[in-house]
């Protein structure tokens, strides 16, 4: 199936839920593993549909891109979730054009984040769209757009103190525990999960807790291993789960199972822990709260503690807003003379024509010349089609003065 519509950015979308008016048990229901993104991109392909992204965080779940009308991306991610999409929409919002490419801009600053100023969406963006390159789904508009929000972003951390500080998700449990355990270094530490989120978790353990009393578990072995060999830390193999949750005092959690991993049959009857689970949907089995000497901490929970370094970013908020204002002013230009590029194009075609056509012919032959010729009126055509807008009247000025020369 083909595309008969224009690429746009009146064609551009964004449609997504986040924290500010869901909880993590309902992103939970709409958070998109490899495997679905992977089959969203499957029935894209057949809708004709080849230049999208997801963005599928503990925050939030986005999908971007180029679509007839917003439905088209509704339906292709909520095809794909526990969530349906009645539920999505009732949560959603539903940007395009401009407004979506802006959204997209303050996600990428940490403008949008849960944690204001967490940096950590940067990479996650850059997962994203990688994975979605990799299988063919992005196009010169998303490359160019990226490159923006990531200039952006690297613009806006090395000019304000937006960044500042250290807090992010990870960081905020390691605060939790330091406000709420006594001698947290005396403690018997489990980790299950060493993704992104566990790796930056695992690290601020051990800078600001002081400790090595840490047991990994991944589901790959290698990786669990390879991290606590760096760190001097210990780990344990994934059928040994029951027997670390047993001994461990305190457990995070930053997996990214579709279902819950830790459940309340393995917390009944151990001593008192503290559980704090940074995954999206939870992989916490819910009804482990019910357990008297079980303390279990969500992502919702973490990103309500307020301190100094919270304070300090918001006021680097304007900031960043100018720098966002200035970078995406220049993208925007840039899509406005993508417009132009079909003329542009067609132009060139003519000029080669002309160029060779014995009435108008050069005294030169040599092709460099003449590619050189054509590139310089291309140019200036570009150049004043962006100053004055006036494409038509542009292409028939840039032939005359073409065929002037030549007299």
């Amino acid at each position: 199936m083909e595309t008969n519509y224009f690429k746009s950015i009146s064609n551009f979308f964004v449609a997504g839920v986040n924290y500010k008016k869901t909880d993590a048990c309902v992103r939970g229901q709409f958070a998109i593993n490899n495997d679905q993104y992977l089959h969203i991109l499957q029935k894209a392909s057949v809708q004709g549909l080849d230049e999208i992204f997801i963005l599928s965080t503990c925050n939030r779940t986005e999908i971007y891109g180029f679509a007839g009308c917003s439905h088209q991306l509704v339906d292709l991610l909520c095809s794909e979730t526990a969530g349906s999409r009645e539920r999505f929409e009732k949560a959603a919002y539903i940007k395009n054009g401009q407004d979506a490419v802006a959204h997209l801009f303050h996600v990428g600053a940490g403008l949008d984040s849960q944690i204001l100023g967490d940096y950590e969406i940067v990479g996650q963006l850059k997962t994203a769209v990688k994975y979605s390159k990799q299988h063919g789904f992005t196009g010169a508009f998303t490359e160019r757009m990226i490159n923006s929000v990531l200039q952006t972003s690297k613009h806006i951390k090395n000019h304000t103190a937006l960044s500042g500080g250290t807090v992010s998700v990870s960081f905020a449990a390691v605060q939790y525990i330091r406000r709420q355990i006594q001698q947290p270094s005396s403690k018997h530490i489990l980790l299950l999960g060493v993704g992104k989120i566990g790796r930056n978790t695992c690290k601020n353990l051990v800078d600001y807790l002081h400790t090595h009393n840490i047991t990994l578990i991944n589901r790959s072995e290698e990786k669990a291993q390879e991290l606590a060999d760096a760190l001097g830390l210990k780990w344990a193999n994934l059928q040994d789960l029951e027997e670390e949750i047993h001994k461990a005092d305190i457990i995070l959690v930053a997996t990214n199972a579709k279902e819950p991993v830790i459940l309340k049959k393995h917390l009944e009857g151990s001593r008192e822990k503290l559980i704090i689970d940074l995954s999206i949907p939870y992989n916490v089995e819910s009804s482990a709260k019910e357990l008297p000497h079980v303390e279990v901490v969500n992502v919702d929970q973490l990103s309500k503690l307020k301190d100094e370094t919270l304070k300090m970013r918001q006021a680097e908020v304007p900031k960043a807003k100018a720098i966002i204002h200035e970078l995406m002013s220049e993208f925007s230009e840039w899509c406005d003379m993508r417009r132009h590029v079909p003329m542009l194009k067609d132009l060139k075609l003519k000029l080669n024509s002309l160029y060779n056509h014995p009435q108008y012919l050069h005294n030169t032959t040599c092709p460099k010349a003449k590619d050189v010729h054509i590139q310089r009126v291309l140019n200036d055509t570009a150049g004043k089609i962006r100053v004055q807008n006036q494409k038509g009247c542009q292409y028939i000025n840039a032939l005359n003065n073409f065929i002037s020369s030549k007299n």
